[in-house]
């Protein structure tokens, strides 16, 4: 099992070029299901998570082509035939987005075999909205042995409105309603740039979906799709977590193939904290080189501040002088990091769903496991300003969704590297 060591205090001085969005690839591919025509896609990111979906969709039957070279980021899918309509537990048990599936699965063959999802300890992500949704559009679902089963001759467009809001549902029955007959509208959708990227993939094959990044969206189902050429959004939590970096380490960093725009609410309050920073075209400068106090945040759905973007801002807490006061409303077991930051010195209290965090601390190097995705990115920008070396276990967590991160934070002048096994395994007698 593959861990990082990381010597901190050095500075990040240099550029930083941002991958397209696992968040965004990983539904798009799951809508070249709905097809018998290729789809390409390019800007995809080399993590765990779009391996596995390419594997996932392989073992349906699908014809997958990896790009080599220039087009290392190109993917081609062709789901001519399926031969499979189900998504076995050994090939998801990784990975939240496998319900993603479903909802193309039904709408294109009849019928879907699902596993439950699998992932990271963060807390619950229901299924049951993706549920109710399904049968609003007319299939029939049961539930056993930790799989769902939808079946539908024809799904038929009808009104949904989401309990709470959710990200995978909203895509899950987008993909399941450009092919059923009629109007389908739905209300208190996920505003993520990730959906309306995938909507626009959606449009491009054939489907006629309005109002995507709104609330309510209009889709009024078509008999077929066709193949299309789409390019990825830029990850914009891959990039706040590097606008993060060069804050916390006093750099001067410039990360670019960014959307400033998804960035909104992080720059707002790393404006307030005291960060400075500029913002041209697709790059945003980061310049650490000022105080720093402490400014609470709250997570929200998008336009809000991302839950997924927390556990790196606790790490920026711990570096500012002041009390910061972290909430968070989306996911109720999501500071599983904060023990391992203490482990390094961190001054954190829990309280149910709040963090406080006294700073500023002195952060020191020590062996801490990451817990999920994001929650290891936080230890590695702790790990970035630490005095001496941390060791962090579990980093297969981190390549899930992050694209060689030690490449691109050993390029602008980070000390850090990959090691595997310290000892080889005993053999047994």
């Amino acid at each position: 099992m593959d861990k990082f060591v990381i010597r901190g205090g050095n500075p990040l001085l240099g550029t930083i070029r941002i991958s397209g969005a696992k968040n965004a690839a990983l539904p798009a591919m799951a809508a070249a299901i709905l097809t018998e025509e290729p789809v390409i896609l390019e800007n995809i990111p080399q993590v765990r998570d779009i391996e596995t979906e390419r594997r996932l969709l392989a073992s349906m039957g699908a014809e997958v082509e990896l790009g080599y070279g220039r087009a290392q980021h190109r993917t081609i899918l062709c789901c001519r035939k399926l031969e499979r309509s189900e998504a076995s537990y050994d090939l998801v048990k990784t990975m939240r987005a496998s319900t993603l599936v479903l909802g193309p699965l039904v709408a294109r063959t009849g019928i879907a075999r699902v596993s439950m999802p699998g992932g990271c300890a963060i807390g619950a992500r229901p299924i049951d909205l993706h549920i109710k949704g399904l049968e609003r559009l007319g299939a029939s679902i049961k539930q056993d042995h930790g799989y769902l089963e939808a079946r539908a001759e024809h799904l038929k467009g009808n009104r949904i409105v989401f309990d709470k809001i959710t990200v995978t549902g909203t895509e899950d029955l987008l993909m399941a309603a450009v092919l059923a007959e009629g109007e389908t509208v739905m209300e208190n959708c996920a505003r993520e740039p990730e959906v309306a990227d995938l909507a626009a993939l959606l449009n491009k094959m054939g489907a006629r979906i309005e109002g995507a990044g709104t609330s309510t969206m209009r889709i009024k189902g078509v008999e077929k799709l066709h193949g299309a050429r789409h390019r990825i959004i830029p990850d914009r939590i891959e990039a706040a977590t590097f606008i993060i970096a060069g804050a916390l380490t006093g750099g001067d960093l410039l990360v670019s193939n960014v959307e400033p725009s998804h960035q909104t609410a992080l720059l707002n309050k790393l404006e307030q904290v005291g960060v400075k920073f500029h913002v041209s075209g697709d790059t945003i400068r980061v310049m650490g080189d000022g105080p720093l106090k402490a400014v609470d945040i709250s997570t929200e759905e998008y336009p809000g501040f991302a839950t997924d973007v927390q556990a790196q801002y606790m790490a920026l807490a711990t570096q500012v002088e002041g009390t910061t006061l972290i909430t968070e409303n989306i996911f109720e077991n999501r500071f599983m990091h904060a023990l391992e930051l203490v482990r390094m010195g961190a001054n954190i209290k829990i309280d149910g769903r709040r963090a406080v965090v006294h700073g500023r601390t002195a952060l020191s190097g020590a062996a801490v496991q990451a817990s999920d995705l994001r929650a290891s990115a936080s230890l590695v920008l702790a790990a970035l300003v630490a005095e001496g070396e941390t060791i962090i276990d579990r980093v297969y967590h981190i390549d899930r969704g992050y694209e060689h991160i030690e490449e691109k934070l050993r390029g602008v002048g980070a000390q850090m590297k990959r090691i595997g096994e310290m000892l080889p395994r005993r053999v047994g007698a």
